[in-house]
Parts: C-alpha cells; structure tokens; sequence
C-alpha cells in the first residue's frame, strides 16, 4: 500500500457531519438559528440590584458551595476523557529491559539413538522496543474525539448551568430571608398593638363599659398574632438555613451582614436580544451532547470497514551485557495487518441502529430544552407585568387599611362602634402590610429568575 494511498484513506470520515436542528421560536425575539455560547462571561448580574449584603454572599457561595465544585470535577473528568481519546491518534511506543539466566538439564530425553545432551547456562540481555499503530482510514478516531471533546464542553456548560443556578437561589434566599424579617417585624408591632388593645378593652370591662366577650376576642387576635409570628420566624430560620448551606457554611455558625430593607426591583426591558437565550448554559448543554451522539454514528458506522493496523519491534539482544548496544546485537520485526468484520452476529448493525436513536432522542431533548428556556422567560415577563398591578393596588389597599384600622380604634375609643369593627379592620390592616412584602418579595424573585431565564447578566447594544 503505497503512502500517497494511505494518506487518500485517511482523509475518509464516515458518518454525518453535524448540523444544528431547527427550532421554531417567537418571531417577536428576533431569534434566530441557536449557537451555544456558553463560553461568554455573564458577569455579576446581581449587582443590578445595588446590594452589597447580596454581592458578599454570592461571592462566599461562589467560593464555599460544595456542589459547584463537585461540578467543576466533572469538567477536569471529561477533559481528560478527551484527551484519552485523543491519544489514539498517535501510535503507542513501549520499551522495556529483561536478563534472563537459565540453566538445561543434563537428563533431558534424547532422540533414539540415545546420545548425550549436556547440560549448560546462559544468560540473555534485551531491550526490546515494541510499536502498535491503527490507521484511522475511516475516520473512526476522529468521531470518537469529536464526541469526547463535545462532551467535554457539555460537561463545562453543565457547570455553568449549576453556577447559574446557585447564583439564583442565592438570591432567592437572601430576598426571602429579608422578606421574612419584615414579616417578622410586622407581626412583632401588631402584637404590641393588639396588646394595647387588650389592655384597653379590659379597663372598660372593669368599669362596665365593655364585656367579656369583647374581652376573649381580642386576647384571640393576640395570640393569633403571635401563632403567625412563630410560623414566620420558623420560615426565617429556614431560609437562613439555606443561604448557609448555599454558601458552604453550616447554619448554626452562619451570621450573614443583610440589607435594611428590601431593594427595588430592577426594570427589564422585554424586547430583548435574540442572543441572551443562546447563552444559557443548559441549552448549550443540550446542543453539546446532541453533537456527541451525532459523532458516535461516525464510530457506529467505522465498525463496518476493514481494519488495519502495523506492529513492529526492534531492540537489542545478547547474551553479554558489555555486548548488548552493538550493532551486531541488533534485532526487529514488522508486522502489517489487516481485519475485515466478516460475521459479528448483527452486533454492529445493532449498535448503529443505538447510535442512530440516542441521536434522535438528542435532538428531542435539546428542542425540549429550547421550549423550556421560552416558556420560562414567558412566565418570568408575565409575572412581573402583573406583579407591578398588584404591587400598586396592594401598596394603596395597605395604606388604606392601616388608615381604617386607625380610625376604627378612635371611634371603638369615643364609643360610637362595637369592638368587631376594630377585628375586622385590623386583620385587613395585617393581611395588606404582608401581601404587600410579599409582592415585593416576588417581584424581586421574579426579576432574578427572568435573569437566569436568559442566560445571566448581559450588556445593553444600541444600534
């Protein structure tokens, strides 16, 4: 086989090349044909919400959090795997050394007539140097690292992804811990009110203003009061537990610095570019294995041809080690040959026919993965459309309600209402200052999740 035949051969790939799939999406992104760029930085997107507390804690998780690093592992893992795989395009050379000293027997059988064979030593050096090589005439090599690199940048996406992830439900934690300490405060001065409340209402039962009845209901909406608080506090420590689990840190040790309050939600314009979906980590994890499956129909289909393959040795042996690097001591052999799968028993028709479905199932998986990331971002802009109405109805109706509670006791006060008045617009005073942290609350987690829908942070482009 002549060299200019062998480098003719080498140049063959069987398989398909890949080729993204189509994708049918929103026309009002302007999106367009998906390419993973999961290697473009996505920058400290919390910092949109002007809170160092937030920026302190993302970085101790970032640095702390167990689970980022066990997925950081699985990058080294799969790039080693690479490599592994990208050995086999070179030859393998092993070389050894080996003295060997034996001695015959003096009673060996002989051939008839008898004779005798004497009995002797020797001793035998060697360094043999043994060569293997298989010729990638089908591109069987080139397919199997193809996928192993592709692999590879489907495990670092899927780091990406989980990074992505912690960054959120870091966030999501801290906003919720802040959420519940408001709560907490809210439920701490209605119980003072409501104990007030109580107090008064027994004086004027003592002097027969007032009765009983007045009397039992109002010391229930202080311990109803206060049942809340317990409730709440409990969803507090909680949420303080899973900010410290997020950052690495066992709860009992963990005191984060927090924000006095809430932050405002940042504004995110819904006119966004097509590029932020092909960021995001999990689609790009997706398409990456999608190529992976799509190269192993390429090593599937090698399996078909011929094989060829050259061994060869070469060393030096002697039975002298002051002889042993002569010339003369010299010794070699070369090997060529070549294998054809006559009959496996349809095993590789079958593995084909494997290769063929996993690709397909890809190709379902990542269109299902694309669907998932427009349908999050849909819901994210959803909600926080409709949560800027509630916010603003919800903010009026508690100022509203705390004005009515206010004026309710300053009459219950002069005698012109009965105590039930006072119950009724107190508990909707309550029911409005929490609704309204809790709105803010999921404004802000929906801000974040919108973010995370998109990939991360990104940079504003003006035409």
């Amino acid at each position: 086989m002549t060299p200019a035949l062998l480098i003719l051969l080498s140049a063959c790939v069987v398989g398909p090349d890949y080729q993204r799939p189509e994708v049918e999406a929103p026309v009002d992104w302007r999106w367009k044909v998906a390419e993973p760029s999961d290697h473009v930085p996505r920058g400290e997107w919390w910092r949109v919400f002007g809170d160092p507390a937030l920026d302190a804690l993302e970085a101790e998780a970032m640095a702390g959090n167990p689970g980022l690093q066990a997925a950081m592992f699985r990058v080294d893992q799969a790039r080693a795997n690479a490599r592994i795989t990208r050995a086999d395009f070179y030859p393998t050379l092993d070389a050894a050394g080996a003295f060997t000293r034996f001695r015959t027997s003096g009673n060996a059988p002989s051939p008839v007539p008898p004779f005798e064979v004497p009995s002797f030593q020797q001793s035998s050096w060697s360094t043999p140097v043994d060569l293997s090589y298989e010729f990638d005439l089908w591109g069987k090599v080139r397919r199997a690292f193809e996928s192993s690199r592709s692999l590879a940048f489907g495990a670092e996406a899927a780091r990406q992804s989980i990074l992505l992830t912690l960054q959120a439900d870091v966030a999501i934690a801290y906003f919720s811990l802040l959420s519940t300490r408001e709560q907490v405060a809210l439920l701490t001065k209605t119980i003072e009110i409501r104990e007030e409340a109580l107090d008064l209402i027994r004086q004027r039962a003592e002097v027969g203003i007032g009765n009983e009845f007045e009397v039992q209901r109002a010391l229930v909406e202080v311990e109803s009061a206060k049942a809340e608080l317990a409730g709440t506090r409990q969803r507090q420590a909680q949420w303080h537990n899973a900010l410290a689990i997020l950052c690495g840190k066992p709860p009992a040790g963990f005191d984060p610095r927090l924000a006095d309050a809430l932050p405002a939600a940042p504004t995110v314009a819904p006119d966004l570019p097509s590029a932020l979906l092909e960021r995001r980590p999990d689609v790009a994890e997706a398409e990456r294995q999608l190529a992976a499956r799509n190269a192993q129909i390429g090593v599937a289909k090698a399996a078909f041809f011929p094989v060829v393959r050259l061994t060869a040795t070469g060393g030096f042996v002697s039975g002298e080690l002051s002889d042993l690097f002569d010339w003369e001591s010299r010794v070699w052999s070369i090997n060529p040959s070549v294998s054809l799968p006559v009959f496996q028993g349809g095993r590789n028709r079958a593995n084909l026919e494997r290769a063929w479905a996993a690709y397909e199932e890809g190709v379902a998986l990542y269109r299902q993965q694309v669907l998932v990331a427009f349908g999050e971002v849909e819901d994210s802009l959803a909600a926080l459309a409709f949560l800027d109405e509630r916010a603003r109805a919800r903010t009026t109706a508690a100022a509203a309600a705390a004005n009515a509670a206010r004026l309710s006791f300053e009459r219950y006060r002069a005698g012109a209402v009965n105590f039930l008045e006072i119950v009724d617009s107190e508990q909707a005073r309550l029911a409005n200052e929490v609704a309204r942290v809790l709105i803010e609350n999921e404004r802000l987690l929906a801000s974040v999740r919108l973010i995370k829908a998109l990939g991360g942070g990104w940079k504003e482009h003006t035409e």
